[in-house]
C-alpha cells in the first residue's frame, strides 16, 4: 500500500447525537474538561460503572451542563474513543517531520503509544471502552484496523528503502506488530495495571524489530 492509497485512518462511524459543535474558546475548554473527566472515570470504572452524574461531579458542573455538550453517556463514550484515535495521525506526521526513517517511524509510534497507555487516561479509557463495546448502545470503530493501516504505509516505505529484511511483507508485518503490541498492553493492564508496560514494550521492541530489520 502506498501513501497515496492510504485510507482515512481512525474514522468513527456512529449516528448517536453528539450535541452542538463547540465554536467559542470557552465552550472548547469546557468540552475538553468534560472529556478528561469522563476518560478518567471510564478508565477506572468501565462503561457500566460510569454515569453522567459522576462526570458532572468530577468537573463541578450540573448534569444539564454536561448534557449540553454530550446528550448521552453513549455520546460521551464515542467522544472519548474519537479522541483516543485522533491523536495518532498527527503523531505520525510529527515523527516524519522530525526526520525519522520509515522503520524508525513505526518504532517511535509504538513507543509513544506505550507511554500513552501508561500515562494518558484518554488512551486507557479508549482501550477499555473498546473492550466493553458490547455494552455500549452505539457504533464504535473496529479496533486495530486503522492502526494496521497507519503502520503499513511506513513499513511499505521501509521496504522500498531497503530497511526491511528480505521477504518481509509490509501488510503482514503491520498486522503482526499491532497484534503483538496490543496483546502486550492488554496483558500488562490485566496483570499489573500497565505499571510494567515500558519494560514489556522494550522486550517486544527488541524481538520484533530484530526480526524486521534488514
Amino acid at each position: 500500500m502506498t501513501s497515496a492509497q492510504q485510507p482515512t485512518p481512525f474514522a468513527v462511524r456512529s449516528n448517536v447525537p453528539r450535541g452542538p459543535h463547540p465554536q467559542q474558546e470557552r465552550s472548547i475548554k469546557t468540552r475538553a474538561q468534560i472529556l478528561e473527566a469522563a476518560s478518567e472515570i471510564f478508565a477506572s470504572r468501565g462503561y457500566r460503572g460510569a454515569s453522567v452524574k459522576d462526570v458532572a461531579e468530577r468537573v463541578g458542573m450540573t448534569k444539564g451542563a454536561v448534557y449540553f455538550h454530550f446528550p448521552s453517556k453513549e455520546s460521551l463514550a464515542i467522544a472519548v474513543v474519537e479522541e483516543h484515535y485522533a491523536r495518532w495521525p498527527a503523531a505520525m506526521e510529527e515523527i516524519r517531520i522530525q526526520g525519522f526513517t520509515p522503520l524508525e517511524t513505526v518504532e517511535e509510534m509504538l513507543h509513544r503509544a506505550a507511554q500513552a497507555f501508561r500515562d494518558d487516561p484518554v488512551m486507557q479509557a479508549g482501550a477499555r471502552l473498546q473492550s466493553e463495546r458490547a455494552f455500549i448502545d452505539a457504533e464504535l470503530p473496529l479496533p486495530y484496523v486503522d492502526w494496521t493501516h497507519l503502520l503499513e504505509v511506513p513499513l511499505q516505505d521501509a521496504r522500498e528503502a531497503g530497511q526491511l529484511r528480505a521477504g518481509v511483507d509490509p501488510a503482514a508485518a503491520a498486522r503482526s506488530l499491532v497484534a503483538a503490541f496490543f496483546g502486550m498492553q492488554h496483558v500488562s493492564d490485566n496483570l499489573h495495571q500497565r505499571a510494567d508496560i515500558m519494560e514489556r514494550w522494550q522486550e517486544l521492541r527488541e524481538l520484533m524489530f530484530f526480526a524486521l530489520r534488514a
